[in-house]
């Protein structure tokens, strides 16, 4: 079977411009939530999230006609495919594979404003393409010359994660050469926030922004909306060993399953979640006792992360690999977090450091995990995991290799 290397990697987070802000951010336990201040979100009754930083990042004109959703992908594919060396490659042997669980929502919002207060003239030219989930992909796509298909997941809080393994899929097919993969989302407005804050999913920790997103902790109430990139560039053994790219990891499988339980609630047993990472570890062709990390999806919600934590035990058996939360310090990404976390699953992996989980204070005794605390762990094993789940049921596993 075809391997498939990574080759480069590239993130835009509220950590940071960079993988390596990213890294460093994991790593120091350092938090990218704040309390959104203003007339706008007063109302709110969950006023918090983690925003990223573009200022300098883009040409004016791709300011004007992107929507933030595809700002942030352009910018992490631009450094991912910079950390990969700009490689050269046919066209029609590049794919993009880039996911999106919202798409272009501020565009969306923004321009309906603009039609109540100034009519129907004064809509932007650029409307349509702005608003399509497909944008960021789009865009990427446009940036690389790639002529061998772009493909844009929309699985929610999945999405990024089910984009690496679409790549999976289409590397081993033999139809490409490299694929640019991963996830962008930026959604951080009063509208989806009221709606999430309506269904009691979202943190209210105000008086401390950066305790709020707290995976596994007792005292968690639910999760902070976040916004930001991650895009990797794959590519197969031949294609990397021939141009002489430098290979960070290994992507050696990938499992897909869905619970049909609830079209938001987790399967509070986890048995959808617990196939879609054995199906990852056949296609992997390792067992459960080779995975030595797991970047777990843990959200800080009450039911999700004790479902996350049997499915883990569902699928693992008596082994406990050690886990790290991420979003704990980069909030909830929702179809950016799993690409983002793959990114961090992998340097964990490459650098034999697994961060640790941030505000994990208290331990929930049904969220038994052996989660890392207050420093980074050493890793040895060759092998990890990274799990994403999302609304509708969307499972999705993606193991990674030394």
């Amino acid at each position: 079977m075809t391997r498939v290397a990574v080759t480069g990697l590239g993130a835009l987070t509220p950590l940071g411009p960079d993988v390596a802000a990213l890294t460093e951010g994991l790593l120091s336990g350092r938090s990218g939530v704040r309390l959104l201040e203003g007339e706008q979100w007063d109302a709110l009754p969950a006023r918090l999230a983690a925003t990223v930083d573009l200022d300098g990042r883009l040409e004016r004109v791709e300011a004007r006609t992107l929507d933030r959703v595809q700002q942030l992908a352009l910018v992490a594919a631009r450094e991912a495919w910079a950390h990969a060396g700009a490689p050269e490659v046919e066209p029609t042997r590049l794919a993009v594979v880039i996911g999106s669980g919202i798409g272009g929502a501020l565009t969306i919002l923004s321009q309906y404003d603009v039609l109540l207060n100034r009519g129907p003239r004064s809509v932007s030219p650029h409307l349509v393409p702005m608003l399509m989930p497909n944008g960021p992909a789009a865009t990427v796509g446009l940036e690389l010359k790639a002529r061998a298909g772009v493909h844009t997941p929309v699985s929610a809080c999945a999405s990024g994660a089910e984009a690496i393994a679409q790549a999976l899929t289409l590397l081993r097919s033999g139809a490409v050469d490299i694929v640019v993969a991963g996830g962008s989302e930026a959604c951080v407005h009063p509208l989806p926030m009221a709606g999430f804050a309506q269904m009691r999913a979202l943190s209210t920790r105000h008086d401390a922004p950066e305790a709020a997103s707290r995976p596994y902790d007792k005292g968690r109430d639910g999760f902070v909306l976040g916004e930001g990139a991650g895009v990797l560039v794959l590519e197969t053994e031949e294609h990397a060993l021939a141009r002489g790219a430098v290979v960070h990891g290994w992507l050696g499988g990938a499992g897909l399953a869905a619970d049909a339980y609830h079209v938001t609630a987790p399967d509070p047993e986890g048995t959808g979640a617990a196939r879609s990472i054995t199906l990852a570890l056949a296609d992997a062709g390792i067992a459960a006792e080779d995975i030595g990390h797991v970047n777990a999806h843990a959200t800080s919600t009450p039911l999700g992360d004790v479902a996350e934590s049997r499915a883990l035990a569902l699928a693992l058996g008596s082994h406990r690999p050690a886990v790290t939360a991420t979003k704990s310090c980069t909030g909830h990404l929702l179809g950016a977090a799993g690409a983002v976390e793959a990114i961090a699953t992998l340097v964990a992996l490459r650098d034999g450091l697994v961060p640790p989980v941030r505000n994990l204070d208290d331990q929930d005794d049904d969220a038994d995990v052996d989660a890392v605390r207050v420093v980074p762990r050493k890793l040895a094993h060759d092998a990890a995991l990274s799990t994403s789940f999302g609304f509708g049921g969307h499972d999705v596993s993606l193991v990674f290799l030394r």
